[in-house]
């Protein structure tokens, strides 16, 4: 019975732990989009003060080629990110499934223990009526 308990609450704190991990990259995700959006206003900026949108003219500035590179990466990593958050919800999916299944023979563990204290207490209860019975029966008979 304490290692089911054990096994509940090991499988709590995997969904808790995964729960966490899903919430961080989340947040990662939203601020690289968020950088990403900056990136490109100020790659915008710099091609209307420039008056050249074409990358490769030899007057393009460099710092709208710096900020494409480092968007660019930003982009990578967005991807990798997106592949590790969708991994980390499917762990927390099978981590919550396990949990789950754990919780549910534990509840059924209880509540056959407890089907079968009442059945044990009522069992007490009827062999007292049969013996309050019989020593009814018994003085009826001496009488």
């Amino acid at each position: 019975m304490k290692n089911k308990e054990t096994l509940i609450r090991l499988h709590r704190f995997q969904v808790d732990e995964r729960r966490r991990q899903v919430a961080d990259l989340e947040a990662m995700l939203e601020e690289f989009r968020r950088k990403e959006t900056d990136l490109n206003r100020q790659v915008q900026i710099e091609q209307d003060k420039a008056g050249i949108s074409d990358i490769g003219h030899y007057a393009y500035p460099m710092f709208a080629k710096s900020m494409l590179a480092r968007r660019e990466n930003l982009l990578h990593s967005i991807d990798n990110i997106s592949r590790q958050l969708a991994e980390a919800k499917e762990y927390l999916a099978d981590s919550y499934r396990d949990l789950k299944k754990y919780e549910l023979i534990e509840e059924n563990r209880k509540r056959r223990a407890k089907k079968e204290a009442v059945r044990l207490e009522q069992k007490e209860l009827d062999e007292v009526s049969l013996n309050i019975h019989r020593k009814t029966d018994i003085a009826v008979e001496k009488r």
